[in-house]
C-alpha cells in the first residue's frame, strides 16, 4: 500500500497558524480511524488528535482549544488546523490512517 503523505509543515512564529494535510490515496479511508501524532527531538512520539471510526474527535490536553482535526472523505484527506502555536509544538508531525503511518512533516515554531 502507498503510505499517507503529509504536507503543510514549515517555520512559523509563536502565535501563528499552520494547516497540515495528509493525503491517503491508495489507503482505505472512509470508516477508518485516523490521528495525528508528533515527535520532538529526543522525545517519544506522542498523540496529538484523533478521529475514531465512530464518535467525536479527541485531543491531547496540550493542544485542546488550539488544534482542530478534520477529514474530507471525498478527497481521502486528513487535516490538522493549528493555531496559537507555541515553541513547544515544534516537532515532526505524523498522520496515522488505520495502521498506515505517513513519513512526517516538520513544524518549527520560533519564539
Amino acid at each position: 500500500q502507498v503510505r499517507p503523505l503529509e504536507s503543510g509543515g514549515g517555520l512559523v512564529q509563536a502565535g501563528g497558524s499552520l494547516r497540515l494535510s495528509c493525503s491517503a490515496s491508495g489507503v482505505a479511508f472512509s470508516g477508518t480511524s485516523m490521528a495525528w501524532f508528533r515527535q520532538a527531538p529526543e522525545k517519544p512520539r506522542e498523540f496529538v488528535a484523533g478521529l475514531p471510526r465512530t464518535g467525536s474527535a479527541n485531543y491531547a490536553d496540550s493542544v485542546k482549544g488550539r488544534f482542530t482535526i478534520s477529514r474530507d472523505n471525498a478527497k481521502n484527506s486528513l487535516y490538522l488546523q493549528m493555531s496559537g502555536l507555541k515553541p513547544e509544538d515544534t516537532a515532526v508531525y505524523y498522520c496515522l490512517i488505520g495502521q498506515q503511518w505517513g513519513q512526517g512533516t516538520q513544524v518549527t515554531v520560533s519564539s
